[in-house]
C-alpha cells in the first residue's frame, strides 16, 4: 500500500472521527445541563460527569466510539437516590464510587452476559416507564415550579399545580416541545433540534428579560477533587443503592455495546465496555460529578456521521470542554423550562411506540409481564420492575413449555394375550400402556404430568417414554418418585424408557434406578414393550393355572 494511499485512509478516519466527535457533543450537551439540574447535582455536573466518562472511553475503552454520560434511567435513579438521603450529596458520592467498584467486578464475571436474555416485555416496560417518569417529573419544571421529588406527587398535585403557572415560563417550554418535536429532519440532521430549542429560546428570554428560572451558575474549571468518606456503616447502609446504580449503568452500557455491536459488525466483548464505564464512574465520584453510561444515542450518531474509532470519544470530550469555557455565561442564561422541554423529547423518546402499533397482535402473558414492569418502574421501584418482570416472565414461559407437555397414551395389544384377556374381568388392570412425555419433563410440567396419571392408572404395567434429551432438574426427580410410589401402592409394574444415557446417570445418583429398578430402565420402547409383554404372560398363565 503506497504512502499516498495511507495518509489518505488516516485522513479519512480522522475527518470521521471529528464530524462524529462533535455532532455527539452537540446532542449531548443539552441533554448532560437537562440531566444535572434534574437530579439536583447540577449542570455542571452532568456536563464534566459526561466530559470524564467519554474521555476515559475514549483512553482505555473499545475501538469503537463510545459516547458516554448520564443518561434517563440513571438520572431517574440517581434523583430517587437523592430523594431517599434528603439530598445528602456526600452520600450519593459514595453510592456512585462503590457502583464504579461493583461495575469493575462486574465485568470480571459472566453475570455480563445475563442482559442477553432479559425478555422484551422486560426492557419494553422499564424504558416505558423510565420515559413516563422524566415526562411526568417535568412537568413541574415546564409550567415554571418546583418539580415534585417523586412521580406520586407531581400526579396528585397536578392540578394544583395548573393555579400557579408562569405564564412566561410555559410559553418558553411549549416552544421547545415546538422546536425538538416538528424541526424537519433534514435540519435535525446538521443541527440537533435540542440545540436548535436550547439557543432559538435562551436568547428569546434573554432579549425580553423573561422572569422564568435558570442554570444561573456554572463553571468552567475542572471539578475540585473529592475523596468519598468510606466507612463501613455507611458502605452496609447504602450498599443496595450501589448494586441498583451499578446494574442499570451497566445494563445501558451494555446495550449500547449490543447496538453498536450491530452497527458496525464488530463483538465487543463485555468487559471492555464495562471495566473503562467503571474506572470513568469511579473517577466521577472524585470530582463530584454524575455518573453516567454509554449512550445509545449519542453514540449512534457519533457512528452514522462517520465515527469508526474510540479517537471520536476524546474529540467529543475536548468539544464539551469548549463549549464549557468559551459559552460558560451563555449556558448560565438557560431557563430550566427550556430544559424541561428537552427532557420531555427525550422521555418520548425512550417510549417504546412501536409496541402500540403490534399490541393487539401481542400475547397475552408479554402484555402482563409489560404492565407489571410499567407501573412497578413508575410508581415503586426501578430494579424490582426489572426483578419482578422477569421472575414474572420465567414464570410465564415454564407455564407456556408446561400447557405444550402432553402425555400421550397407546395401549399394547398383543394377539398372544388377546384370549387371555377375554376371560378376565373387564378392568384395566392386566393392560399394557406406553405414555410419552412429549416436551420437557420440568419443575413447570412435572407438576402437572402428576396429576394426569390418576386418569390412566389401572393397568398392569406402565412403560413411560421420555422422549426430550433435556436433563430433569430437581421437581422432575420428586415428581417421578412419586409416581413410582403411586402406582407400586396400585400393584403397578413401570417400566421407564430414557433415551439419554447422562439422564440415566442422573437417575442413578438420584437413587431412582433403585427404586424403579435397574432391570426395568431401558433405552428402546420396543425392549420395555416386549419385556411387558412377556411379564404379562408368564403372569397370565400362572393365573389360568391356578384357576384350573
Amino acid at each position: 500500500m503506497s504512502k499516498s494511499v495511507v495518509i489518505k485512509r488516516w485522513f479519512s478516519i480522522f475527518t470521521g472521527d471529528l464530524f462524529g466527535g462533535v455532532n455527539a457533543a452537540i446532542i449531548a450537551l443539552p441533554q448532560a445541563l437537562a440531566f444535572g439540574v434534574a437530579t439536583g447535582f447540577g449542570a455542571g455536573a452532568g456536563v464534566w460527569g459526561a466530559i470524564i466518562l467519554t474521555f476515559i472511553a475514549g483512553i482505555i475503552g473499545s475501538k469503537v466510539p463510545m459516547i458516554s454520560g448520564i443518561t434517563g434511567p440513571v438520572a431517574i435513579v440517581i434523583a430517587s437516590i437523592m430523594h431517599a438521603l434528603n439530598q445528602d450529596i456526600s452520600s450519593v458520592i459514595f453510592i456512585i464510587f462503590i457502583a464504579g467498584i461493583l461495575q469493575i467486578i462486574l465485568a470480571m464475571t459472566k453475570l455480563s452476559d445475563i442482559v442477553k436474555y432479559v425478555p422484551y416485555p422486560v426492557i419494553s416496560g422499564f424504558m416505558n416507564g423510565v420515559g413516563a417518569i422524566i415526562i411526568i417529573m417535568q412537568l413541574n419544571p415546564l409550567f415554571g415550579l418546583e418539580p415534585f421529588s417523586n412521580t406520586i406527587e407531581s400526579i396528585k398535585n397536578l392540578l394544583l399545580t395548573l393555579q400557579f403557572v408562569n405564564i412566561q415560563a410555559l410559553g418558553l417550554g411549549l416552544l421547545t416541545l415546538a422546536i425538538v418535536f416538528f424541526t424537519p429532519k433534514f435540519i435535525n440532521k446538521i443541527l440537533p433540534s435540542q440545540i436548535i430549542a436550547l439557543i432559538l429560546c435562551t436568547l428569546i428570554s434573554v432579549k425580553f428579560g423573561m422572569h422564568v428560572s435558570r442554570i444561573s451558575e456554572i463553571s468552567a474549571a475542572f471539578p475540585e477533587i473529592v475523596v468519598p468518606k468510606t466507612n463501613l456503616h455507611d458502605f452496609i447502609t447504602y450498599f443496595h443503592y450501589a448494586v441498583t446504580l451499578a446494574i442499570i449503568l451497566s445494563s445501558e452500557t451494555l446495550l449500547t455495546g449490543l447496538v453498536c455491536n450491530s452497527i458496525t459488525k464488530t463483538n465487543i466483548p463485555a468487559r471492555q465496555l464495562l471495566i473503562p464505564q467503571g474506572i470513568g464512574n469511579i473517577l466521577c465520584s472524585f470530582t463530584g460529578t454524575l455518573p453516567g453510561a454509554a449512550a445509545t444515542m449519542r453514540t449512534v450518531a457519533a457512528i452514522k456521521t462517520g465515527a469508526t474509532t474510540k479517537g471520536a470519544s476524546i474529540i467529543s470530550a475536548i468539544v464539551l470542554i469548549l463549549c464549557l469555557s468559551v459559552f460558560s455565561n451563555f449556558v448560565a442564561q438557560i431557563p430550566l423550562p427550556v430544559l424541561a422541554g428537552i427532557l420531555i423529547k427525550i422521555g418520548y423518546d425512550i417510549l417504546d411506540l412501536k409496541l402500540i402499533k403490534v399490541i393487539k397482535y401481542a400475547p397475552r402473558d408479554d402484555l402482563y409481564v409489560l404492565l407489571v414492569v410499567f407501573v412497578l418502574t413508575v410508581f415503586y421501584n426501578l430494579i424490582a420492575a426489572v426483578g419482578a418482570g422477569i421472575v414474572l416472565a420465567a414464570l410465564l414461559y415454564a407455564k407456556r413449555l408446561a400447557d405444550q407437555t402432553t402425555l400421550v397414551q397407546k395401549e399394547v395389544i398383543d394377539p398372544d394375550i388377546q384370549d387371555f384377556e377375554k376371560g378376565i374381568e373387564e378392568s384395566y388392570s392386566h393392560k399394557i400402556r406406553v405414555v410419552h412425555i412429549n416436551g420437557q419433563f420440568f419443575f413447570g410440567s412435572a407438576t402437572q404430568l402428576v396429576s394426569h396419571f390418576d386418569e390412566i392408572l389401572g393397568t398392569k404395567y406402565l412403560i413411560l417414554v421420555y422422549d426430550s434429551e433435556a436433563a430433569l432438574d430437581i421437581s422432575a426427580i420428586f415428581a417421578l418418585e412419586d409416581i413410582i410410589t403411586r402406582l407400586r401402592s396400585q400393584h403397578i409394574r413401570l417400566l421407564l424408557v430414557i433415551k439419554n444415557a447422562q439422564i440415566h446417570e442422573q437417575l442413578e445418583k438420584h437413587s431412582v434406578t433403585a427404586q424403579i429398578g435397574e432391570c426395568h430402565i431401558f433405552y428402546e420402547e420396543l425392549e420395555a414393550v416386549n419385556f411387558a409383554k412377556q411379564a404379562l404372560q408368564r403372569c397370565l398363565h400362572i393365573e389360568e393355572e391356578e384357576n384350573k
